[in-house]
């Protein structure tokens, strides 16, 4: 199940934004079944507390992962996403709000299901399922170099 949360208006100019959300969640919980995330679509100054109180960073930043302790209800987490550093972003790099938002929650919940990005490796990895995951949502690679 995916519970999603808009506490901005921001997000609200992504056409279907709930579906897209919904999709990418689920193509990164494939193989995940009864697995339970939320998503909060806010805005910067809520994930720069977030980032302050969790992380000891005082910044807004694209996306942040909470994982679960484990439980049986099968919820695995949360992910937050400011709204006006991922809108920078997607017009920073040319891409559309809404493949960047699609990216980002594949991040946020591949991060939830224990993926990260500290070594080389570890971040080839995760960016190779990233692609993975948004070539089936018919989102271009987030990772191409701009010719």
């Amino acid at each position: 199940m995916i519970d999603i949360e808009i506490e901005d208006d921001g997000w609200n100019a992504v056409p279907d934004i709930e579906a897209l959300v919904t999709a990418a969640a689920e193509a990164a919980l494939a193989g995940e079944r009864g697995r339970a995330v939320t998503v909060l679509l806010t805005d910067d100054e809520a994930v720069r507390e977030l980032n302050g109180r969790f992380r000891g960073k005082d910044k807004a930043t694209n996306v942040l992962s909470f994982p679960a302790l484990e439980n049986p209800e099968g919820f695995i987490g949360d992910i937050a996403l400011a709204h006006g550093v991922c809108a920078r972003e997607a017009a920073e790099q040319g891409k559309t709000l809404a493949d960047h938002l699609q990216h980002l929650v594949v991040h946020g919940v591949l991060h939830l299901v224990g993926y990260d990005h500290e070594s080389d490796a570890e971040a080839e990895a995760m960016e190779a399922l990233e692609r993975e995951i948004l070539s089936g949502l018919s989102v271009p690679d987030p990772y191409a170099e701009d010719g």
